[in-house]
């Protein structure tokens, strides 16, 4: 990846495309991916982890990818859950371009995609799973969280995947201590690890 930063909003440099085969939902397919985004060689590591050790997402209402880039989580869940809505969440609208795109081409049609503020403040999340940006570094990460978090439905769960040398634990620690401040019934864990990765769940209880 270039000297940019996938997580800004506009991209400098000039956008190469290119094609990748990848598995998605143990379907091979090919997606469009390009420079100035987060993982334009295919799937991550971390990625990988999350969408095979999670369990599936809620099977209607919404569901939410933070940080979508150019779409594998956001993308498995529309399959997966084809009479939800998912919401593909990113800063960076190269990346945005891309996961539209990418939705396009596996026709499907229950994906919106857009930046944090274009999301309705009155929706509330059946299932977010996230790969969060942790290199943004840890107060932007917080914020980005204490947006999302707090807007999962009664009864759904959260499932992020972080490494364990990115501070995955104490990360942990603080997504519990933020969620007992919101002062609503949360419960916050570390269910899996796998190849350097934690899976931290956060579900939230019915009140």
């Amino acid at each position: 990846m270039s000297s940019e930063h996938y997580f800004t909003s506009a991209p400098g440099s000039p956008m190469r495309r290119r094609e990748v085969d990848v598995v998605l939902d143990d379907r091979r397919t090919s997606v469009v991916t390009a420079n100035g985004i987060f993982s334009p060689d295919g799937i991550d590591r971390g990625t990988e982890v999350l969408l095979r050790r999670s369990p599936d997402p809620a099977s209607s209402g919404h569901l939410l990818d933070i940080g979508c880039g150019w779409g594998p989580v956001a993308l498995t869940m529309a399959v997966r859950s084809p009479a939800a809505t998912v919401w593909a969440v990113d800063v960076n609208e190269r990346a945005r371009l891309l996961c539209r795109e990418n939705a396009d081409r596996l026709g499907l049609e229950n994906l919106e995609v857009m930046s944090p503020e274009e999301v309705p403040s009155g929706v509330r999340f059946d299932t977010i799973w996230s790969n969060p940006p942790i290199r943004v570094g840890k107060q932007v990460l917080h914020e980005l969280l204490q947006l999302w978090l707090p807007r999962l439905a009664e009864d759904s769960e959260a499932w992020l995947v972080v490494a364990k040398n990115l501070g995955a634990d104490s990360l942990l620690t603080w997504i519990r201590s933020m969620l007992a401040a919101v002062g609503e019934d949360f419960t916050v864990d570390r269910p899996d690890t796998e190849k350097g990765f934690r899976l931290l769940r956060v579900a939230r209880h019915p009140s």
